[in-house]
């Protein structure tokens, strides 16, 4: 199996191809690549490649729809098919547009907390949860690089309050059983000042999306 990048290199360079013989090819953000690869690797999904942008695109959305274009492009020839492993990620529908140009699908939901939740599932619950931050398996590993320094908060502390003071809690939507993680994911709520709650949510509509393949 190809060895996977460390997060930081999945934050800035995503990911090459992981293959030349799969006949469909998964173009994800950076951010997906273990969750993706781990369920290739359970399902035997011996048909599937993935490539992965820069995860780091989560801070600027905008950047989105215009290099998935590109990788279109670059990789349509070598493909029966390629899925985006996307949801809007705050571009504002420009992906969506952009997959529809293109002829290619792409994962629903507006975001990944919503198809790690289930989709159904986040649209019933967001409504008693808008003062929950989120934050995923790879967020909590790359909260520092995600979080505190695009905020400037590592530079300016006095920032947190303008920046989570109308925040409650942090729910860390955990993809694996890891107690690591969970203890990290405990301190980032501390460091913003927020009550925590763990959920378990696996892979939720990304595996059912993938599985459809």
């Amino acid at each position: 199996m190809t060895q996977l990048p460390d997060d930081s290199a999945l934050a800035q360079s995503g990911l090459a191809p992981t293959g030349s013989t799969g006949r469909i090819l998964l173009l994800a953000c950076g951010a997906l690549a273990r969750e993706i690869l781990d369920l290739i690797k359970l399902n035997n999904w011996s048909h599937m490649d993935l490539t992965c942008l820069p995860a780091i695109f989560h801070i600027h959305p905008e950047k989105i729809a215009p290099a998935v274009r590109d990788a279109v492009a670059k990789h349509r020839d070598s493909y029966d098919d390629i899925f985006v492993v996307y949801a809007d990620c705050g571009t504002g529908g420009q992906l969506q547009q952009t997959c529809d140009e293109l002829g290619v699908k792409m994962i629903a939901g507006p975001h990944c907390y919503s198809f790690f939740e289930g989709n159904d599932r986040f649209a019933k619950i967001a409504e008693d949860e808008f003062t929950a931050f989120y934050l995923t398996d790879f967020l909590v590993r790359q909260f520092d690089a995600f979080i505190i320094k695009p905020m400037g908060l590592d530079r300016h502390p006095e920032l947190m309050e303008m920046y989570f003071g109308n925040y409650e809690k942090l729910v860390y939507q955990a993809q694996t059983d890891d107690p690591t993680l969970t203890e990290k994911a405990k301190i980032c709520a501390d460091r913003l000042g927020l009550t925590f709650e763990r959920r378990f949510t696996g892979y939720g509509d990304m595996a059912t999306a993938l599985e459809a393949l």
